[in-house]
């Protein structure tokens, strides 16, 4: 392997991070506390779902179309670059001031992803084959967390500064006003990695295995899709956790960013950790997709996250942060590290939308259905993610025994 070639994809895998590590401290101190924020502005949780599901549904669903269209185009520094741009919608929440103008921006902020994401994977996947699939894909995500963790701690400590036990509208404005500066930092870490790898295509070091030469994806791809819908349609969204410690006063407005916070330093842990494991696998096996076996830590920590997030025990309500942590964590490395290794690079953008349109199709009608039952109780919402997790556990077993031994 090209020495020189390993640096320069390891330098545009640190950079990427750096931008998402920017990103992050925007996005996710925003959705921190935008469950709160929408609350505060007299949203109702079925409203909540509604808001939070098409936001997800478009961030997800319009990757389909920017991802063929950056195969087509191969304009993925274009695309990276416009996506990121519109993340000017999270600051601009500081001016909304009715729950329809903040709901704008939120959906906007999704699109955004929406357009960049399909591209900037790819770039990734060209660097990441040069370090492995999985490394690449959790150095990216530990990176990306440091910024995770970042946001809803700025939140936390601007809330604990106001010594005011009951936040307003004004509070929460002021607190998406300081995430002007992080934005400006994403372009210009963005810009930097345009200039150093203008074509990050010459990075590719694909292996030659039969499938991946081909132009088609797989049937292996489509039912690596089925288990992705179905294991998350059953993946509580964080913004309903955080409203169920706000409606039922298990944590004040200052904490709930902080427990945001520590599940996104769980996610790091996790996504460095088992993206290198994901690569173990796949290495010691003779079998180049063995290290998709790691995706059972998805159905399997999903099914505790209910049980234990909704609970209004302290302990327990840790656990399930923990949870949702450990599988947010995998569900950003090993499910975007495996459409890398079983989509050919000719269709490699639009294996990325197809595979983030069915993600956002399955946050889109979970976070509806979720919000629909745990208006009527939290016993329904336990109930429906144990019957789907134990559905995606039936769907992994099934492609482990047709493709993964």
């Amino acid at each position: 392997m090209n020495n020189d070639l390993k640096k320069r994809a390891l330098g545009l895998i640190l950079l990427f991070g750096l931008v998402s590590l920017f990103g992050d401290i925007v996005y996710e101190g925003a959705r921190s506390v935008n469950g709160p924020y929408l609350k505060l502005l007299a949203v109702n949780a079925v409203t909540l779902g509604l808001i939070s599901g098409i936001g997800e549904f478009l961030g997800y669903g319009l990757r389909l179309l920017s991802g063929y269209i950056s195969d087509k185009t191969r304009s993925y520094w274009l695309l990276t670059l416009a996506g990121y741009g519109l993340l000017v919608s999270v600051p601009l929440l500081s001016l909304a001031g009715i729950w329809q103008v903040a709901a704008l921006f939120i959906i906007v902020e999704r699109i955004g992803k929406a357009i960049r994401s399909p591209a900037r994977d790819t770039i990734l996947s060209q660097a990441s084959s040069q370090v492995g699939t999985g490394f690449g894909f959790g150095l990216h995500e530990a990176t990306d967390q440091i910024g995770a963790v970042a946001g809803p701690l700025i939140f936390t400590v601007f809330f604990v500064s106001t010594r005011k036990t009951d936040l307003g509208i004004a509070d929460y404005q002021k607190g998406y006003g300081f995430l002007w500066i992080p934005f400006l930092l994403v372009m210009v870490c963005l810009f930097i990695a345009y200039r150093r790898v203008p074509q990050p295509e010459a990075l590719e070091s694909a292996p030659k295995i039969p499938g991946l030469v081909s132009e088609k994806l797989s049937k292996e791809f489509w039912i690596y899709t089925i288990f992705t819908f179905v294991t998350t349609l059953g993946f509580c969204n964080f913004i309903l956790i955080a409203f169920h410690f706000k409606s039922a006063n298990i944590l004040s407005d200052a904490n709930i960013p902080l427990y945001y916070a520590i599940a996104m330093g769980v996610d790091a842990v996790a996504a460095l950790s088992i993206g290198k494991f994901y690569d173990m696998l796949k290495g010691g096996s003779k079998n180049h997709h063995a290290g998709l076996n790691t995706l059972l830590a998805i159905p399997l920590t999903s099914l505790f996250i209910p049980l234990f997030a909704f609970s209004e025990n302290r302990l327990f309500v840790i656990i399930g942060v923990i949870c949702w942590g450990i599988a947010m964590g995998t569900h950003e490395t090993i499910m975007r590290s495996a459409i890398a290794d079983i989509t050919p690079l000719k269709k490699r953008g639009t294996g990325y939308g197809i595979f983030n349109t069915t993600y956002g199709l399955a946050i889109f009608l979970g976070s509806v259905l979720l919000g629909f039952l745990y208006d009527r109780s939290i016993f329904f919402v336990v109930t429906a993610v144990i019957v789907i997790e134990c559905l995606a556990l039936a769907v992994f077993l099934y492609m482990r025994k047709a493709y993964l031994q």
